[in-house]
This record gives C-alpha cells, structure tokens and sequence, in this order.
C-alpha cells in the first residue's frame, strides 16, 4: 500500500488526522487492469446483438427532439422518416464510429493527475448527480454548496478516485448559478478531472470557460485538450432529447469527452430479456456517439452502459444484481468490438450504507471492472438508486476501491519473493513472523486497510465496539477537516473568479436553452 506522504504542507494536514485515516497522495495510482476480460457472450452473440441494433437503426430509427441535431444527421446522409425519427444509413454509421479515438487522455491541472481512457487504463469517478446527502450525524437531507465542498474535499485525499462527478447538487444555489460554484470548488479543492452537466448551451459555455482559464489555455488549446467528461443519457426506449443533442453537439465542438449512456432498465425502458436490452442499449449508444463524430470528427467519446433490470413486483430499478453484471460483461464486448472507450458504474439500490449497499456495489465493481471498463462512474458514495450520496458509503466504498487497486498490482515471482532462505531457516514447525524475509517487508507486504478493523473481539468491545459505518462516518468528517487546497496560479483564480463575478450579473446560464 502506498505510504501517507510525511514532508510537506499535506504531510502536516494528514499528521494532524487521526491514525485510522491515511493520505496517498505520495503516488498516484494510475489503474491499469491485469487481467483480461470477461466474455459474457460469443462472437457470434455479439455480433445478432449487434446485427439487431444497426436493423433498430435503419428500420424503426431514434426520434431525434432537436432541429439542430436532425440537420447534422440529414446532412450526414442518413434519412428522416415521419415523426423527427432519424432512420441510419449502416455502413455510413459504422464509418462514423470508426473515427473516434480508441485511448483519450483526461488532463489534469495538477502535472502527474491525467487520466488515460482505453486499453487496459481505468479512472474511477466519485458518485454523481444525487439531489440528496446523508450522514449518521445530520441524516438525509437536500444537498447544500458546503456539503459538495466536503466531498471535493476528501475525494482529493485518496488516490484511488481519478474523476470528480457532480457528487451532489447543491440544491441552496439557484440552477442558473449553480455550475459556476461547482466548478470553481472542483477545481480549486481538487486535483481531479471534472465534469460538466449538459445543462443547456449557456451552461457548458460557462464551464468549458472556466476550465480553460484554471489550464491557462487558448480556445483552440482547449480544443485540442480535454480536460473534462460529461454524460449524455438518452432517452429510453429510442430517444435523444434536445437538452441531449445539444451537449453532444457543444462537448464535440469544445474537444471534451462525451459518455454517451443510455438508461436500459430490462422490463421498463427496454426489452426484459438481456439480450434484447443490450440491442437497444448499442442502438442508442451508436445514435449519439455518431452525432458527436458527425459534428467533429475524432471528438473524444466513450460507450456507456448502465443496463440493469427492474425489480418485476414494484418496477423499482435494481442495481448489482446478476443481470447488471452480465450487462457490464457484454457492453465491453459491444465496446471493444467498436474499439471504444467503456464507461460503467458501480450502483447500489440499497437505501443505507449497509450490508446490501456493500455487496452490491462489490457486484456492480465486479462486472465493471472485469468487463474491462476504463471509466467507472458512482465509485463512492451512491445510495438509494442514486437519489442519495452518503458520507459513510463514500469512505466504505473508498476501501473497497483500495482493495481493487491492490489486486491489480502486478505480482513478482523471483529470487526474493520466493523466500527459499526463509523456508529453510524457518524449517519444520516454526514461524516466519521474525525472519529478516518478514521484517524486510514487514509495512509492505500486504493490504493495509483504511477502514476494516482486524483485532480479535476483546480488543474490538474494548474500543467500544464501534462498526465500520461509524468508523467510515467520523474518517469522512476528520478527511474534510484536515483537507489543505492544492496550489492555484493567483492570476488564473483571480481570472475565474472575475469571469464568475460578471457571468453573475448577467444572470447566469439560461439553462433551457
């Protein structure tokens, strides 16, 4: 495990925090995935899943909302039928596809923090988008600027989360005004690479502006440099709405990274068998990402999924289940096949950070990760189907994320690690707790966690028996206290800050355009 960083202005931050809570800011953990992918599907499957899509495509087509959209698509080649429905050309489609980028790098303002989209590379976002947030102190509640301040804050104490998602909305700053202090606290709390809402032209203006001003960038640096992600959701069953196509069109025009992400719910938005779902899930996906390349190509992008299925008695959406995993499994194959980025999530329905909150974000990690994905959204901190973040969640899922990025270490057979002497000092019977092989590696040689406990049950009641959720609740508020802002240029704050203060009177984003 990575040591805490012990010189140094977060050296002095992380002393003054409590032992149970480490920094790993000494070295970065660029994830790079060991081991292959799992194959849900054959190739012959994948490629009837594909064959059904691109006949959704050319037959029954996606309603397109937007003008502007259904004009680049037209003027594209492909065809409209009745109904603002854009039916595809196939061979004009895939050759869209092919001209996007199969690796992106996601740059950082910090030097070290880009990440790298594709291949076996894997950044890890923070959850995202939750109206709500939730501690055992202050319960569930609309979420506030302070509390997405918080978790700016204590996603940039840990090395295992790459991205930072719009965590939780900060519900007490008008919607016009709110991306500017989102973005300002994303880039002045954090080292992460941040996202940007598709919420209307003004909006995305706005921050890609800002974004250039904390880069110290041109306009046309800019474009040659992405420094941000954003996620397009169309609508299912079968569309693209105009808020959609517009971020799309503005994210590929700005060289951004656009997610383009249907919602396929098997049994609600989409067919209830898998298969069937993953077909209008490639369909869509393929729609959107055409759109980006038709407007710019080589514009960044990535395939999304996030198919899951319903709980069939309420209708609710359930997440880490077996079907979710499999989905994560055969979208990186429809991804690969496509030669894409793959964007997946690791969602829990539960409604507490409790046993199933856990073991269904593990199932979600599983599929996502072993499905070969390179960005994975809702890493920490999704409660509730996504409705809530929650503090305690946040750091459990932090631990779970550490124990990933210790199995990806690559492991060294050799000479040393063998411990032949070791074995022969040690001889029959004995043990290897004082052997110079063990106390060479003594703080090395296995995970050492941020939050699981490991005494034995006396030791445990004579702490006062304190669960992990506690634990995980007092590290997330101790992280946050203890939190230093990385260095920022004063010209470039000022720059932003100056921007903010005029966009402001102007009276901000008009976010239904």
């Amino acid at each position: 495990m990575t040591e805490p960083r012990t010189t140094g202005r977060r050296g002095r931050a992380a002393k003054r925090q409590s032992a149970a809570v480490k920094h790993f800011d000494a070295a970065w953990r660029h994830w790079r995935n060991p081991y292959p992918p799992i194959e849900q599907f054959s190739t012959d499957e994948i490629e009837a899943i594909h064959d059904a899509s691109i006949t959704v495509l050319r037959d029954i087509g996606i309603k397109v909302l937007s003008s502007e959209a259904r004009e680049l698509y037209l003027g594209a080649g492909m065809r409209q039928a009745d109904d603002q429905v854009i039916r595809f050309d196939p061979d004009l489609l895939m050759d869209l596809i092919t001209k996007a980028p199969s690796i992106v790098t996601l740059h950082s303002r910090a030097p070290g923090r880009d990440v790298v989209v594709g291949g076996r590379n894997v950044g890890i976002s923070t959850s995202a988008g939750s109206p709500n947030c939730s501690d055992l102190v202050r319960g569930r509640r609309p979420g506030r600027q302070a509390d997405f301040d918080d978790y700016c804050k204590v996603a940039q104490a840990f090395d295992v989360i790459h991205l930072l998602g719009p965590v939780v909305e900060p519900q007490d700053v008008a919607p016009n005004l709110r991306h500017f202090g989102m973005a300002r606290s994303v880039l002045t709390l954090t080292e992460k690479v941040p996202f940007v809402y598709f919420r209307g032209r003004q909006a995305v203006a706005d921050s890609h502006e800002i974004l250039r001003l904390a880069h110290g960038l041109t306009q046309d640096e800019l474009i040659r440099t992405p420094v941000s992600y954003s996620v397009a959701n169309s609508n299912s069953p079968l569309q693209l709405d105009e808020l959609m196509c517009r971020g799309i069109i503005d994210s590929a025009r700005a060289g951004q990274m656009m997610i383009l992400t249907p919602f396929t719910l098997a049994g609600a938005m989409a067919p209830v068998t898998l298969a069937g779902a993953l077909a209008m899930q490639n369909a869509e996906a393929l729609a959107g990402l055409a759109l980006s390349q038709i407007v710019r190509a080589g514009a960044p992008v990535c395939y999304g999924s996030f198919t899951s299925n319903v709980d069939m008695k309420t209708g609710a959406p359930a997440f880490g289940t077996p079907e979710y995993v499999k989905a994560a499994f055969a979208s990186g194959q429809l991804a690969r096949r496509y030669g894409l980025p793959l964007r997946s999530s690791a969602p829990t329905a539960s409604n507490a950070p409790d046993a199933q909150a856990a073991y269904e974000t593990q199932m979600s990690l599983w599929g996502a990760l072993m499905g070969g994905a390179n960005i994975v959204l809702h890493g920490a901190g999704w409660l509730e189907g996504g409705l809530t973040v929650s503090a305690e969640k946040f750091i459990i899922d932090v631990e779970v994320l550490q124990m990933f990025a210790e199995l990806f270490k690559p492991l060294e057979v050799n000479e040393a690690t063998l411990g032949l002497d070791a074995i022969a000092d040690v001889g029959h019977g004995g043990h290897f707790f004082g052997t110079q092989h063990t106390l060479d590696r003594f703080e090395t040689a296995f995970y050492s966690p941020l939050l699981s406990d490991w005494s034995n049950f006396e030791n445990w009641t004579e702490r006062g028996s304190v669960d992990a959720t506690t634990r995980a609740g007092r590290i997330f508020r101790e992280t946050a206290d203890a939190h230093e802002p990385p260095p920022m240029e004063a010209a470039r704050l000022e720059a932003i800050d100056d921007f903010i203060a005029r966009r402001t009177r102007e009276g901000g984003a008009d976010i239904e355009r």
